[in-house]
């Protein structure tokens, strides 16, 4: 009996720009085919000097921007959402995105400039506009916000946008950080009605929300994170990463340091190759998902 077609994974690794050690973890993944896809943050000083050494990878990952709006300095002035010129704690900003504070004249002037600067960090550095759009601690996805990405998204033509709604079913049976993923897929809905009204491409399942305090090693999540998908293809499946090798800068700039480094050593180790054989999956980039 011949085996079944292998399904296509996006397997996607965040935050470079960060810190140097995350940029070369990711490059080194990349070169390894053990990642199809990177997300920048091109507000952070660590993206223009390791832009050149990411763009000899180009041809093996696409290369999107990671939108930023919390907790670094903006790219310019943004008086109502970072009157102390760095950007809001995650949870202050999702309050205000749910009192209706976005949708005001000046938030909504402030988010569509710094976006167009990030956009343009990014394309300047790469040389290119991004492959896609998401979003650093998954602001793309909040009102005020999402509205704005979808219209830059309409002037990038071909470049998609990362969805994060999973099958509650799925998260129940996975087990892991349950309330969070819930959380995360439910912000979701708003933004993947208006990338598909919009004919926008997209990923239609999602993956890798943990809650990086170490109670299961990474070894046992992502046995998780790709049950279900194996077997065949048919879905646009993408999994969120966050590999990278602690360093002073990292250490100074995020509080996700170890667990970068346990992702890390396991992305690009035997076990991880095992694991894709044995669930015949076969990582690609977003064209190969739209093909399988």
């Amino acid at each position: 009996m011949s085996q079944k077609p292998p399904t296509p994974l996006l397997l996607c690794a965040d935050d470079y720009g960060l810190a140097p050690g995350v940029n070369s973890a990711i490059r080194d993944l990349i070169a390894r085919g053990r990642l199809t896809a990177t997300s920048v943050m091109s507000l952070c000083p660590h993206w223009r000097p390791d832009a050149a050494a990411l763009r000899a990878l180009k041809d093996k990952a696409d290369v999107g921007l990671h939108f930023t709006l919390t907790d670094q300095p903006p790219l310019g002035p943004m008086p109502t959402l970072a009157p102390d010129g760095r950007l809001p704690p995650l949870g202050r900003l999702m309050g205000w995105a749910y009192r209706g504070r976005l949708n005001a004249p000046a938030a909504r002037a402030e988010i569509r400039d710094e976006l167009s600067r990030q956009i343009a960090a990014f394309t300047d550095a790469w040389g290119a506009a991004p492959d896609y759009i998401d979003g650093h601690q998954h602001v793309h996805q909040l009102p005020g916000v999402r509205d704005l990405v979808v219209e830059a998204l309409a002037a990038l033509p071909g470049a998609y946008v990362r969805l994060c709604g999973e099958p509650v079913a799925a998260v129940l049976r996975r087990r892991v950080a349950v309330p969070k993923t819930l959380l995360i897929a439910g912000l979701g809905g708003g933004l993947a009605r208006m990338v598909r009204a919009r004919g926008i491409p997209a990923n239609d399942r999602f993956a890798g929300v943990y809650d990086f305090a170490g109670k299961c090693p990474f070894t046992e999540l992502m046995p998780r994170f790709l049950e279900g998908i194996g077997g065949g293809s048919g879905s646009r499946t993408l999994v969120m990463v966050h590999p990278g090798l602690p360093d002073d800068e990292l250490r100074r700039v995020d509080s996700l340091v170890e667990p970068r480094r346990a992702e890390y050593d396991y992305l690009r180790g035997p076990e991880f190759a095992a694991l894709l054989d044995r669930c015949n999956i076969r990582l690609t980039r977003f064209a190969g998902l739209l093909a399988g």
